[in-house]
């Protein structure tokens, strides 16, 4: 019985237990004449062992098994990556977390198509990961499993109105369509942008979408009636007019994203805080999943407001929780009395905003909080504190012709911030800082997306 309660005690990691075990253990192997210098080595590799407790047999498999999945990561990376998302889905935090692993790998991770995805994540004849259409919210099994088996027989769907007269529109309905254009998978079909999907032109009813639904149904309803007719052998298609596409103006980026996130559960094509890198590279000094990491007196982060709740205190007083999201992870605050009073108005859902704050333990607990002390709009960031921009040449990669470019660019997007131009020898450990007393430059994403494209060229904002 005594031994039974030593080993749950090692399972259990309890130390107190171990310790009051020692001394009977001590004295039955003195009675029993054992080496006591030898039970004390004995003792002293149990409480080792009590302090993790790993098997050797099982942490043989698990090396194993650490081999076989790293040799696939290896060799099928593209294959593994797929099957490790597929393996994840309904958890948006491993989702997110893979998908940036992807991104590490230079792996890209493409959003559903009609033509190319599976239920489930897949791989296309380039390698590229493609997003199942079975991660669809809305979607449905059944409506999947239709549009799957119908790509099997019929091949590629040539455009939009060839899917709607092939597919059973009683299985896949105008909502799982509506989903699947949210979502981005007829985006490679045509030409077709998303908005226009939804769109209602003036002195018209319906959107293009129900359109679609239309016409599909006609062209079944006239071939039906042709086959039955006495003139219906002649084996032509029915000749309905298509409807016409609304020209409206494509959604931006970020109208985009969230639908993408609302039938998806996260952003596959992009992220909103894409066009405030420049912001959180400048601005910020942590990222939210370090926040209770980074030892410095003052935070700035930086994020999207995902969600937001307003309560009422025991005292009367509003107070607001809300959950601010980066690339690396999320974090809720919260906005109490003069604090609320101050800043409550900048928080809602979908803004982007500049929080600069600080840790400290909760009230009665050791448990620490992150304390906001000042929130800005993040979009104004680069207006009101941008100061300089630092452009970085690698003298290995100089030429005229990128001079030339660089000259062209800087000269198209004049504005208020200073220029500096840094001149780097790597190998001589040697740079030469230059500051242009006549060129003042506009920060803007066009400029520094091209600067960041070309070889031996980095930028960044002060």
């Amino acid at each position: 019985g005594d031994a039974d309660v030593l080993r749950k005690a090692m399972g259990k990691k309890q130390k107190d237990v171990l310790d009051k075990m020692k001394g009977k253990f001590m004295d039955g192997c003195k009675a029993n004449g054992l080496n006591l210098k030898i039970c004390e080595k004995v003792w002293t590799d149990w409480e080792a062992f009590a302090s993790y407790a790993f098997n050797k047999s099982h942490s043989t498999c698990y090396a194993f098994v650490a081999y076989q999945t790293a040799w696939l990561k290896a060799h099928y990376t593209s294959e593994y990556m797929a099957a490790v998302l597929t393996s994840s889905l309904g958890n948006i935090e491993k989702i997110t977390f893979f998908m940036e692993e992807c991104k590490n790998l230079s792996l890209p991770v493409l959003g559903p198509d009609v033509n190319e995805s599976e239920r489930v994540f897949g791989v296309n004849k380039k390698g590229e990961i493609r997003f199942g259409l079975g991660g669809i919210k809305g979607a449905g099994d059944a409506a999947v499993e239709a549009i799957i088996d119908e790509l099997r027989a019929g091949g590629p769907f040539k455009d939009v109105f060839d899917f709607a007269v092939r597919i059973n529109l009683r299985t896949v309905n105008k909502k799982t369509l509506e989903s699947l254009v949210y979502a981005g998978a007829f985006d490679a079909l045509d030409d077709y942008h998303r908005a226009q999907y939804f769109e209602v032109p003036a002195g018209e009813t319906g959107t293009f979408l129900e359109k679609i639904i239309r016409y599909a149904n006609n062209y079944h309803i006239e071939k039906a009636a042709a086959q039955q007719s006495l003139f219906g052998g002649a084996g032509g298609e029915p000749s309905i007019s298509r409807p016409k596409a609304p020209l409206v103006p494509e959604w931006n980026q970020i109208e985009k994203l969230k639908f993408e996130k609302d039938v998806v559960g996260f952003y596959i094509t992009g992220h909103p805080l894409d066009e405030f890198q420049l912001e959180l590279d400048g601005f910020c000094n942590c990222t939210l999943d370090k926040v209770f990491e980074v030892k410095t007196p003052e935070l700035k982060i930086g994020g999207i407001v995902s969600a937001v709740q307003t309560r009422i205190a025991k005292n009367g007083n509003p107070f607001m929780i809300f959950k601010l999201e980066d690339y690396q992870g999320s974090m809720e605050m919260s906005l109490f009395g003069d604090d609320y009073v101050r800043m409550a108005q900048y928080v809602e859902v979908g803004r982007f905003l500049h929080v600069t704050g600080k840790t400290q333990n909760r009230w009665g607990s050791e448990q620490l909080e992150f304390k906001a002390t000042n929130i800005r709009l993040l979009s104004e960031m680069r207006e009101k504190f941008c100061k300089e921009l630092l452009i970085t040449l690698d003298v290995a990669r100089l030429s005229e012709l990128l001079i030339a470019n660089i000259d062209r660019l800087l000269k198209a997007h004049p504005g208020q911030c200073s220029l500096q131009l840094r001149v780097v020898d790597a190998d001589e450990r040697i740079e030469v800082g230059m500051l242009s007393r006549t060129l003042k430059i506009a920060p803007a994403n066009t400029l520094l997306r091209a600067l960041g494209s070309m070889e031996g060229v980095t930028c960044k904002v002060a």
